[in-house]
């Protein structure tokens, strides 16, 4: 059935006024209205959902229309005072009671009309359309204008609602943007947190260990602490023996140390005498050094005896090479660990029965083995600091009182 058979079924129909109600201070009722402002009023006031649960109450809920044909019934209804419109009247004054209470104190024309404007500007149209045209001082003028500005408002307002319809819906894309990609975050997070717990579990284990470690070691030194406890009470003495040993250990090293200064301080001697002797005079080749001190090398009986030199610079050992063999001895030769095998030494050392060190171009390794090897088996030995036929001359004239009656090593 349709809105205007039901209600003309159920109620009567009463007359419309054409405009306000003159001087009177009653509010006019929705079927009061002019025809032109029905539409606006339930388009407006009422929204569409509550405008059909009010129609099927009125109607015992067989409105079966859709929503445009459901406002259409709803305005031709109000042109007349029936059961529908009153429940409409009766709707609006119960949405809007404050509105309607805070009315009663506007008592001219004026008055309303900036009531109205001030209304435009907010967001409670609604409330300020229904107050506005039922208002006892509202005139044709101020209807006039009113339905005007709710109809161009009618326009905005469904311009901004397709735009915030369109707004929505690139808010809702965002939305669901930004929710796959917190999903995206959140397993990372996941993920990482894992990760950081399993490595945290890792990291305890491995205190666990260390902290056993440690209490095992503590255990192993306090009890090392008893047992030297133990040892200083049954040997008095222990003590002071131990940092004798200990001084005695400093010591010997400071003597190594000081040797090996020595040795450096003579090493820069020789360089500094070879420099001085290369400024004095030019220095004769090898050769002819080898010539001129060939006498003074066979003065010394080598005859058949084993000659052993370490280290020396690679031109002077051809130059040593025949000095001996001259002298009629066998010679070798053991670069003191520079390139041949340092273990070789100990080997060429027992078949030697004279040893020639060059101190200066060996190193401490070996000079300190040729050393202590000499001084073990009473060889002799001797140390040539400059690497120079002159110079092995002067060392074998030590060797004047012959091989076999000095024990020692010469220094």
């Amino acid at each position: 059935m349709s809105l205007r058979s039901v209600d003309g079924a159920q109620a009567g129909v009463a007359p419309v006024s054409d405009g306000p109600t003159g001087g009177s201070s009653r509010r006019r009722r929705l079927w009061e209205l002019p025809r032109n402002a029905f539409c606006p009023v339930l388009g407006t006031c009422i929204p569409i959902d509550q405008l059909r649960r009010l129609a099927d109450k009125v109607l015992g809920g067989r409105v079966q229309a859709d929503d445009y044909a459901l406002h259409s019934g709803a305005v031709d209804e109000c042109s007349r005072r029936g059961d529908l419109s009153e429940r409409f009247q009766r709707d609006l004054d119960q949405r809007y009671a404050i509105e309607l209470q805070r009315a009663r104190q506007i008592r001219s024309t004026e008055a309303l009309s900036e009531h109205w404007a001030r209304a435009t500007r907010g967001s409670e149209v609604g409330a300020a359309l229904w107050v506005t045209l039922t208002h006892p001082r509202c005139d044709a003028a101020l209807e006039e204008r009113v339905l005007r500005d709710i109809h161009m408002l009618q326009h905005q307002i469904g311009i901004g609602t397709r735009a915030e319809a369109q707004h929505l819906q690139d808010l809702a894309h965002e939305n669901g943007v930004l929710t796959r990609e917190l999903a995206a975050a959140q397993q990372r997070v996941t993920r990482l947190l894992a990760g950081k717990t399993a490595q945290i579990e890792r990291q305890q284990s491995e205190l666990v260990r260390l902290r056993a470690q440690l209490i095992t070691r503590e255990t192993l030194v306090s009890s090392l602490r008893d047992e030297l406890a133990q040892l200083e009470q049954q040997i008095p003495s222990l003590r002071s023996r131990v940092e004798l040993g200990r001084r005695l250990e400093a010591q010997q090293e400071r003597v190594h140390d000081l040797e090996r200064h020595l040795m450096r301080s003579q090493q820069r001697v020789h360089q500094l005498e070879e420099r001085l002797e290369r400024e004095a005079v030019e220095p004769q080749p090898p050769a002819a050094q080898a010539q001129r001190v060939i006498p003074l090398v066979a003065a010394v009986d080598l005859r058949d005896k084993a000659v052993l030199c370490v280290g020396g610079k690679a031109a002077i050992v051809p130059v040593y090479r025949r000095l001996v063999e001259t002298s009629g001895a066998r010679f070798m030769h053991h670069d003191g660990g520079e390139e041949d095998n340092a273990a070789q030494l100990e080997c060429h050392l027992a078949s030697a029965d004279l040893v020639i060190c060059q101190a200066g171009c060996i190193s401490h390794g070996a000079y300190w083995r040729v050393k202590d090897h000499c001084k073990r088996t009473g060889k002799r030995c001797v140390f040539v600091d400059r690497p120079s036929a002159s110079g092995l001359a002067r060392g074998l004239e030590t060797l004047s009182g012959g091989l076999a009656t000095a024990p020692a090593c010469d220094d």
